[in-house]
């Protein structure tokens, strides 16, 4: 089963790739490999997840909004790939979690997304990750993530 049909079993449609906000490319392809400019938690043109993690929005929340992100990243693969068929291998995974003082459970943050790969590319979507807690992301969001991907050759 490749991800396209897994993402339907799941029953998660991918939206059309957010637009970027400023002056950037949704997603970068250099020979086989492809990264997405940074993703946020949104829904149709909306912040859906926003405030400081550990006080503004729970852990549990900022789970959600680790995975809304990686929605969205994939969207953006899709755009540069076809099709999630296309994607051989999930690389890396870069989190930003905006953290209240004394969080530093980022990484259970990411695993919103992380978990997420594994369901949707099964082996194949293991990765390297780095969470990061910051101070403040763009529109004030929860997360911001980052995603990595190898690709299959383009056609001749």
């Amino acid at each position: 089963m490749n991800a396209d049909q897994r993402l339907a079993e799941l029953g998660v449609t991918l939206p059309t790739p957010p637009a970027p906000l400023a002056a950037y490319v949704g997603f970068v392809r250099v020979g086989n490999l492809v990264t997405t400019a940074g993703q946020l938690p949104t829904m149709d043109g909306k912040l859906l997840y926003g405030g400081k993690v550990g006080t503004d929005v729970s852990e549990t929340e900022a789970k959600r909004a680790a995975r809304l992100c990686c929605i969205n990243a994939l969207a953006q693969l899709k755009a540069a790939a076809g099709s999630l068929a296309a994607i051989s291998r999930i690389v890396r995974l870069d989190g930003y979690v905006a953290s209240s003082d004394g969080f530093t459970n980022q990484p259970a943050v990411l695993n919103g997304a992380s978990e997420f790969l594994l369901e949707v590319f099964g082996e194949a979507g293991r990765h390297a990750r780095a969470a990061v807690g910051v101070a403040e992301l763009p529109l004030g969001a929860a997360v911001e993530l980052v995603l990595w991907a190898e690709v299959a050759a383009k056609p001749e």
